[in-house]
């Protein structure tokens, strides 16, 4: 049976925009053998943290692929001549050539996720023609063009269209992405919505990967006061170094907001059980929307079109007056700022009634 890599270190969102894209791979090749690159923070979007799953197979906690090739690739960078580091780049690259593996599909397009696809030793290297750095394109055997709008359709495309020339599959069907279930998470979940006395809630997430993306976090605060007299919680989200910008919101909320912090695990558990998801264009957000989560979505300089919300509720809100661009500008865009706080009001309580 074929044996296909993915390549898609990270980051949480565009492992997300990837999985879809994966789970159509499985669905189409039940017995294939799937293994994947990936940065070893984000390994629990594939597996579960203490998964038991026999080797080489899939189940509920780890239901698509069937190998984990986990990478740090900050930490090797970091301490590069270390003869240890060394040692443990070399060992992961032997493990992945190891598996014989027919087909290296890179989904992130970049030189250092095109050189795991090179080193794997697969039969064929595939990758976008137009890749995210010009440089990745080199080391594909087969390119192949984009296919559709959004992220998530354009990587169904390279799937596709890779499985077509070299498997004679003929076509990929988009399925819901599936994540894994972590009984251990889903306790802690419960018991931390137990402790918090809560019943129905929101996630909100003010943090963003740049701060062009992030809405005022007072606005956060605002919403998550309104959503309280519809009997709503507010459970706020924040990434390292987000913690201030949690406590900023969860004060405008009036005591209608509450950090959590956890594992991606955990964070994967407690969004399954959320009504509404209110963020920018960030990771969770994109958890959200794969867990089918009805979610408002703010965005400024980066298109909804092509990474927004995908296959759930959505609302997307966007100014006429954004410009897209990828520039990491680290003051709110001006146009992200138009977006009020009465109309993510409106949004939510859209959603709400429709859930």
């Amino acid at each position: 049976m074929a044996k296909i890599l993915i390549v898609r270190l990270g980051a949480m969102g565009d492992i997300l925009h990837a999985l879809p894209a994966v789970t159509a791979i499985r669905a189409a090749l039940p017995d294939a053998t799937i293994g994947w690159v990936i940065e070893e923070k984000w390994s629990e979007l594939l597996a579960a943290r203490d998964q038991t799953c026999e080797p080489n197979t899939v189940c509920q906690q780890r239901p698509v692929v069937n190998l984990l090739h986990t990478v740090n690739t900050r930490g090797w960078r970091s301490s590069f001549y270390q003869r240890a580091t060394v040692a443990e780049a070399l060992g992961s690259v032997q493990a992945v050539r190891a598996m014989h593996y027919d087909l290296a599909i890179d989904f992130q397009g970049a030189v250092k996720s095109a050189l795991p696809a090179s080193f794997s030793g697969a039969k064929v290297k595939a990758g976008f023609i137009d890749p995210r750095e010009a440089a990745a394109r080199f080391f594909y055997s087969s390119r192949f063009s984009r296919l559709g709008e959004h992220v998530i359709e354009q990587n169904k495309g390279l799937a596709e269209q890779t499985l077509k020339k070299h498997l004679g599959v003929p076509e990929l069907s988009l399925v819901a992405p599936q994540l894994p279930y972590d009984a251990a998470a889903e306790a802690w979940a419960e018991a931390e919505i137990r402790h918090l006395g809560i019943a129905g809630f929101a996630i909100m997430n003010p943090g963003a990967g740049w701060g062009a993306k992030q809405w005022p976090v007072e606005r956060y605060g605002e919403v998550a006061r309104a959503l309280a007299v519809h009997g709503l919680k507010t459970l706020v989200n924040s990434g390292p170094g987000e913690e201030e910008l949690a406590q900023r919101l969860i004060q405008a909320s009036g005591g209608n907001a509450f950090a959590i912090r956890g594992t991606v695990g955990q964070l994967i558990a407690l969004t399954r059980r959320a009504r509404l998801f209110i963020g920018g264009d960030t990771g969770p957000l994109h958890l959200a929307a794969a867990l089918d989560i009805p979610v408002v979505a703010i965005f400024g300089p980066t298109d909804p079109a092509r990474t927004g919300p995908f296959g759930t509720r959505a609302v997307p809100l966007r100014h006429p007056d954004s410009q897209t661009t990828f520039s990491h500008h680290r003051a709110p865009e001006e146009g992200l700022l138009k977006i009020t706080v009465e109309e993510t009001i409106a949004a939510a309580r859209w959603l709400l009634g429709g859930s």
